[in-house]
């Protein structure tokens, strides 16, 4: 898709359906690419090269879709709006997932469509097999208690000191995730968000560390969550605690 074109859809707020890997891909009039993936929706930031925000809803665990080893570049999306490169990134960062892949299992193709680099981002292993894979885990565990709204995103900072991957992929590494899962309805809806550190510290014996109200993480990331004003007030003491028995996998 021509660069210019792009700019004419950011201005005009039209859309465009394409082939997979992206169902869907809108240009938004916030200058945001809105990526309609099976099972997922991410936005991207063009001149970040990367997403900023994103949405899906966890249902009962129904499959056992293997995610596969490749990691892909999404050809429906320019090349200047997404990272250069599929390879690892090294220097103690994975290929982080924002939506993971096990919570597309049910279906081969979402499953595949999560190792897209638009899905993907520089996360400190510790923090992505720690904290952030906890918060993964409660959703792994109340999806079959509940149909779950997660809503997350990304606070890309201005930290210079680690932005090592803007000559081998193009982008720069974001200083914190964010995270709300939504459950329930109407007089019983309950909401959790956390803000991880995108560091090493960031484990899960500290994942409680990062817990914050509602109205406290609308505050620092200025979305609005869609969910009841009585659930936004209070920060719950600890994270929902993992039911006994639960499969994680």
């Amino acid at each position: 898709m021509p660069y210019l074109f792009l700019i004419l859809l950011l201005l005009s707020g039209c859309s465009i359906i394409q082939e997979q890997p992206s169902d869907k891909v809108t240009a938004t009039k916030s200058s945001l690419l809105k990526l309609d993936y099976e099972g997922f929706t991410l936005w991207l930031d063009c001149s970040k090269r990367g997403a900023v925000k994103f949405r899906y809803n966890a249902q009962r665990d129904s499959g056992n879709f293997k995610r596969s080893s490749r990691f892909y570049l999404d050809p429906n999306v320019p090349s200047d709006c997404q990272q250069t490169s599929t390879k690892g990134y090294g220097k103690g960062y994975d290929r982080g997932h924002l939506v993971p892949a096990n919570h597309l299992d049910y279906s081969a193709s979402a499953i595949k469509a999560s190792n897209t680099m638009t899905n993907i981002l520089p996360q400190a292993s510790n923090m992505n097999r720690g904290a952030w894979e906890l918060t993964e885990e409660i959703i792994e565990c109340y999806r079959d208690i509940d149909e779950l709204l997660v809503i997350g995103g990304v606070i890309w900072g201005n930290n210079p000191d680690d932005d090592y991957f803007i000559h081998s992929h193009g982008i720069k590494t974001p200083d914190a995730f964010w995270k709300v899962i939504v459950r329930g309805s109407g007089q019983d809806e309950q909401a959790i968000a956390w803000v991880v550190p995108n560091t090493s510290e960031a484990t899960k014996k500290r994942l409680d560390r990062y817990l914050l109200s509602i109205d406290d993480l609308e505050a620092e990331t200025g979305e609005k969550i869609p969910v009841a004003d009585y659930a936004k007030h209070e920060k719950p003491d600890v994270s929902w605690l993992i039911p006994y028995g639960c499969d994680r996998g």
